[in-house]
This record gives C-alpha cells, sequence and structure tokens, in this order.
C-alpha cells in the first residue's frame, strides 16, 4: 500500500522537535506554573512572594521553579539569602498571550470565547 503525501503550504517540523515541543508544553501544563511564568514576564520575584501569589507553600512553588529552570524556561541570581526568579525564554510571552487571547476575559469588541 502506498503512502499518501499531503500538501503543506509551510514546512512541517519533524516528529522529534515536534516531541521536545510536547514536553515543553507539558511542563507549563499546570496553573500554578502558569501563573508563575505570568508573574516574572512582569517581574523578577523570590520564592516567598511567588508562593503567597500562588497561595501555596513556598517548597510546592520550590519544586515548580526547579522544573521550569531545569527546561531553560527560568534564570535565577542570589541576593543574600532569597534566590530571584526571572523569564530566560522570551517565548514563554507568546505562548501566554495566546493563552489569555483564549482563555482571559471577553475583550469589549464583542468576541466571545
Amino acid at each position: 500500500m502506498e503512502k499518501e503525501t499531503v500538501s503543506h503550504s509551510v514546512p512541517l517540523l519533524s516528529m522529534d522537535i515536534l516531541e521536545k515541543a510536547a514536553e515543553c508544553l507539558r511542563t507549563l501544563a499546570h496553573p500554578h506554573r502558569l501563573l508563575i511564568v505570568q508573574i516574572l514576564l512582569d517581574h523578577e520575584e523570590s520564592v516567598g512572594e511567588l508562593a503567597r501569589a500562588c497561595e501555596v507553600p513556598s517548597h510546592m512553588v520550590s519544586e515548580h521553579l526547579r522544573l521550569l529552570k531545569d527546561r531553560g524556561f527560568l534564570d535565577s541570581r542570589r541576593d543574600g539569602r532569597r534566590v530571584f526568579y526571572s523569564i530566560a525564554e522570551p517565548a514563554l510571552a507568546s505562548i501566554m498571550h495566546c493563552i489569555e487571547e483564549r482563555f482571559g476575559p471577553p475583550q469589549e469588541t464583542g468576541k466571545h470565547q
């Protein structure tokens, strides 16, 4: 049986690239991690402040931050005993923009979700 081909106007990404992208998206696919990214897109923040904003214990935020940092999404810097986190991956802004456009409050243009 011959394999059918489908014509595409844009080049398709390889399965290796799509697998890496899916793994990164799985890392982001948690409400607290998305909130952390949203906060850090605005300004750097410490673990304690992120824990307060997320309303979860610091150790849970630290685990989320570790996952995000291991994936290359975040940078950190130490200032005395405090560690501050910031966005390392600029593409996170585009991803959050897509999420906000799709799931955010309806715009005044009358567009419905």
